[in-house]
């Protein structure tokens, strides 16, 4: 992780727990999947099957919803549509994204209007419960929750269409987006030290056969 990612990481922390009050930052080790190829990426996915969902709730991850990590007035949805919109956006002076120009790499679909998208986690809260979150520490889960390398602006259709399943039962009806999705899908339970089952990497072998 960066010292811009350990910064944010530990600003999120600070900010969903109450603050750190001067104390050291808790060691949370993730692992840089930066300059990888594909195949060393997928390689280094620890293959188990999934686990159960029992005991899953969004609110382990998410108790206020979308937070402003780095505390620039910006929370972490807005800080996505800032990201990915292909032309200087409009806000608000509290940093509410109200123009722009998106498109949702499930659907191929584009809009200037950030009120049609959702901001949705690549690997899902659930998905990544089952893959091994379920035994991390709580200040683990609250970052997951707000990785913005795990986040992507998508429509409402397709961010219901896919819920928290994995690639092998759903992949992005715009077989364009196939490549992108599936190796963000893969840096991130690397990064994350998520398990993936044989199935799903069957399928993402595939996915990333288009890149």
């Amino acid at each position: 992780m960066t010292r811009r990612g350990r910064s944010i990481a530990l600003a999120v922390t600070c900010l969903l727990l109450a603050g750190c009050r001067g104390q050291t930052a808790l060691s949370l080790t993730t692992t840089t999947t930066t300059n990888a190829t594909d195949g060393e990426l997928i390689s280094r996915l620890s293959i188990a099957p999934a686990g159960a969902i029992t005991g899953y709730d969004r609110l382990m991850f998410e108790p206020h919803g979308w937070a402003d990590a780095n505390r620039d007035g910006c929370d972490t949805r807005a800080e996505v549509l800032i990201r990915d919109s292909r032309v200087r956006v409009t806000k608000t002076k509290g940093c509410t994204v109200t123009a722009g120009d998106w498109v949702s790499l499930y659907d191929n679909y584009s809009t200037p209007d950030p009120t049609e998208l959702d901001i949705d986690h690549v690997v899902a809260l659930g998905e990544a419960w089952r893959s091994g979150a379920k035994a991390w520490a709580p200040e683990h889960r609250l970052e997951f929750g707000q990785d913005l390398d795990n986040l992507l602006e998508v429509t409402a259709a397709m961010n219901r269409s896919k819920g928290d399943r994995d690639p092998a039962v759903w992949q992005p009806p715009n077989r364009a987006g196939w490549c992108a999705f599936s190796r963000r899908w893969v840096k991130v339970k690397v990064k994350w030290h998520l398990t993936a089952d044989a199935n799903e990497v069957r399928v993402l072998k595939i996915m990333l056969g288009t890149c």
